[in-house]
């Protein structure tokens, strides 16, 4: 259902439904002071909670979430949401671009897409 109101969407914005290009990143948040289930220490950020992986089109329509522990990597994080979209099939046929920032431009990840995903990753720094 999500993914007909998505479609629905990007025709309306006179789009084909399913999306060429998509563009990942993730955000580390803090969690409430119960919670410890997924927790981790984001290093890079300071940050004791979850990170949020999340894939959008280029609407700003999200494709997929994925929630970590926020100690978990970017790289890896990345690839757990992008085998999630990757699953989605027809809704994302079209799609063979993956922008993302400087957290996931090292060489090994770039590869795993290609391999995996049979997507280009285009870097934004």
């Amino acid at each position: 259902m999500h993914d007909h109101l998505r479609e629905w969407v990007r025709v309306d914005n006179e789009r084909d439904p399913s999306p060429s290009e998509a563009i990942l990143d993730s955000q580390s948040v803090k969690s409430a002071a119960m919670v410890s289930e997924q927790v981790g220490f984001d290093a890079g950020k300071l940050i004791k909670g979850r990170k949020r992986f999340l894939t959008v089109d280029t609407l700003g329509l999200v494709l997929r979430v994925f929630v970590t522990a926020a100690s978990v990597g970017e790289r890896q994080g990345g690839k757990r949401v992008l085998k999630r979209v990757k699953r989605m099939d027809k809704a994302v046929a079209r799609l063979h671009t993956v922008w993302v920032d400087g957290g996931n431009d090292c060489n090994p990840f770039l590869m795993w897409v290609i391999d995996t995903c049979r997507w280009i990753v285009q870097v934004v720094l």
